[in-house]
C-alpha cells in the first residue's frame, strides 16, 4: 500500500474541521514515544508555568487509561455540572479535567478505540473551557487511538515530544514525531527529562540516563530542543501531593527548568515559528526515515 504523505489533503481538512473549542487560542499536544519518561510531570509543570505568567491556562488529561493529572494537581473532587455541561476543576491557576474524576481509583478502564474516541470527544465538547490562551494536552504515550482522536477533533497548534537523554529514546522520539508529521501538526521541540542528576549533599552533577539523547533526536528531526529538566526527589514529591515543583519550590534550579521551557514554548506560538516547522514537513519525512546513526 502506498504511504499518504502530508500536504494539501490534510490542511483541507484541518480547515474543514468544527471549532469545537472556540475561546482556546493555542491546542498543544504533550507526547512521548514511550511511557516512564515522565510526560504527564512535564504537561503539569509547564502548565502551571503558563498560567504563572499571567496566561489563561488549560490541561486536560487524555490518558484515559491511567489518568493521573488529578492527583498530580491535588484536586479530589469532582467537577460540578453546569447548564448540562462540565465546570472544570481548578488548581494552580488551570483549569483541567480528566477521566480520573468520573472512574473509582481502583477500577480499570477496559476499552477499546470507538469508546475512547467517544470519551475523549465528551473532554473538548461537553466541558465549559471558557476563553483560555493555552489548552495542553496530556496525551497517552505512544501513537494509539487517543492520538489520532486527538487530530481528527481538533486544529493542533503544535506537538512536544518528552523523552530521556538514553540513545534508545531517539528511536521512540522518531516514532511519535512521524506520526504527527503524517496528519500535518506542528513539531514544537523536545524536551529532555530526567537529564541528570544533582547531589544535594555534593553538588555533583551524576548523568544517570546517559547524556544529551533528546538534543541529539532534536538536531537529527531539524526541530527545537526546549531544554533539560533534571531529576530529583523534590519534582516526584510534588506530582505526589498535587503541588508542582514551580509553586512548591519556584526558586529551585528545576522549577527554572520548567520555566524555561515553558518561556520558549509561548515564543513559539506567538512568533509563528510552528509554522515554519510545517512549512518543513517533506525535510522533516527524509530525515525522519534515514536510519538513525551516532553521526
Amino acid at each position: 500500500m502506498a504511504e499518504q504523505q502530508g500536504g494539501a489533503p490534510h490542511q483541507e481538512e484541518a480547515a474543514a474541521k468544527p471549532n469545537i473549542i472556540p475561546g482556546v487560542k493555542h491546542v498543544v499536544a504533550i507526547s512521548s514515544g514511550k511511557g516512564g519518561v515522565g510526560k504527564s510531570t512535564v504537561s503539569v509543570n509547564l502548565a502551571v508555568a503558563l498560567a504563572l505568567t499571567g496566561a489563561k491556562v488549560g490541561l486536560l488529561d487524555a490518558d484515559i487509561y491511567g489518568p493521573n493529572i488529578p492527583m498530580m494537581m491535588g484536586v479530589e473532587k469532582t467537577p460540578e455540572q453546569k447548564d448540562g455541561k462540565i465546570a472544570p476543576a481548578e488548581s494552580h491557576g488551570v483549569k483541567l479535567i480528566s477521566m480520573g474524576f468520573f472512574v473509582p481509583e481502583d477500577t480499570a478502564v477496559v476499552w477499546r478505540g470507538p469508546m475512547v474516541h467517544t470519551a475523549i470527544q465528551q473532554l473538548f465538547r461537553d466541558v465549559l473551557w471558557g476563553e483560555l490562551d493555552y489548552l495542553l494536552i496530556d496525551l497517552p504515550p505512544g501513537t494509539g487511538d487517543a492520538q489520532l482522536t486527538l487530530t481528527q477533533l481538533v486544529s493542533l497548534s503544535g506537538a512536544v515530544t518528552v523523552t530521556t537523554p538514553q540513545e534508545v529514546a531517539l528511536h521512540d522520539v522518531r516514532k511519535g514525531m512521524m506520526m504527527f508529521q503524517k496528519v500535518n501538526v506542528p513539531l514544537l521541540g523536545i524536551v529532555e527529562n530526567m537529564s541528570f542528576f544533582l547531589c544535594g549533599h555534593c553538588g555533583e552533577r551524576t548523568e544517570i540516563f546517559s547524556h544529551g539523547g533528546g538534543e541529539r533526536a532534536a538536531e537529527k528531526l531539524g526541530i527545537p530542543f526546549l531544554g533539560r529538566v533534571p531529576i530529583d526527589p523534590a519534582i516526584r514529591a510534588g506530582g505526589d501531593t498535587g503541588n508542582p515543583i514551580v509553586v512548591a519550590k519556584p526558586d529551585s534550579p528545576q522549577a527554572q527548568a520548567f520555566r524555561e521551557i515553558a518561556a520558549k514554548l509561548a515564543a513559539a506560538l506567538q512568533t509563528g515559528e510552528a509554522g515554519a516547522a510545517k512549512s518543513r514537513i517533506a525535510s522533516l519525512l527524509d530525515k525522519i526515515k534515514r536510519p538513525a546513526t551516532g553521526n
